[in-house]
C-alpha cells in the first residue's frame, strides 16, 4: 500500500510504501543486514526478549542522520545490556561499519535495508521516491509489541528524541 502526503523531504510531498506500522501491533518479520567478520542478518527473532529502539535514517553519510545516530547512541550507553538498539538505513554494511568505527558508536547496532528494501516495505518506511527509508524512530517491548512510533513528518528534521526515550523507559 502507498501513503502519499505523510511525509515531506525539502517541503516535497513523498510516498511511503507498505502498511504503516502502529502502536499495539507486533513487528513485522523483517531482516537488516549488518558486517561483523562477514555479512550477518538481524531479524525480529534476534531482538526478543529485551525492549527494542530501531531509529531509522536515510543515510548516515548525512548531517541529521548523523547528529541522530550519535545522540541515540550517547542516551542509551546508561541502558547497555538491558535494551536492543538498533539504527537502520539502506546503506551498505560496509559503509554503516566505517561510520560507527570513525564516530564511536558502541551502543547501537546498525543494519542495512540495502538488498531489498524489506524493513522498510514491512514497517510502512521506505520512501517511493527516493528508495530510502524515512526518518523514524520505533519502540517495541521484549515480545516484540509496538508501543511506539514516530514518523518525522519532514525527513530533514530531527525526530523527539525525549519521547522516543521515555516510551523505552517506561518498559524497562
Amino acid at each position: 500500500m502507498a501513503r502519499s502526503g505523510v511525509i515531506t523531504f525539502k517541503g516535497s510531498p513523498m510516498t511511503l510504501l507498505g502498511d504503516e506500522l502502529k502502536v499495539g501491533s507486533s513487528l513485522p518479520d523483517f531482516t537488516l543486514h549488518y558486517f561483523e567478520g562477514g555479512l550477518k542478518t538481524i531479524t525480529p527473532k534476534d531482538l526478543a526478549g529485551k525492549p527494542t529502539i530501531i531509529s531509522s535514517v536515510p543515510s548516515l553519510d548525512t548531517g541529521v542522520c548523523a547528529i541522530q545516530t550519535k545522540k541515540f547512541n550517547s542516551e542509551l550507553a546508561a541502558m547497555e545490556g538491558k535494551i536492543n538498539a538498533v539504527t537502520a538505513s539502506r546503506d551498505l554494511p560496509f559503509a554503516m561499519n566505517r561510520f560507527c568505527g570513525a564516530e564511536s558508536i558502541k551502543n547501537m547496532r546498525v543494519g542495512s535495508d540495502y538488498q531489498s528494501g524489506d524493513f522498510g516495505s514491512k514497517t510502512g518506511l521506505l520512501i517511493d521516491e527516493l528508495k530510502l527509508l524515512t526518518r523514524a524512530v520505533i519502540v517495541a517491548d521484549a515480545n516484540g509489541k509496538v508501543v511506539y512510533v514516530e514518523i518525522v513528518p519532514e525527513v530533514t528534521s530531527e525526530p523527539n528524541y525525549d519521547a522516543a526515550l521515555s516510551a523505552l523507559k517506561s518498559i524497562l
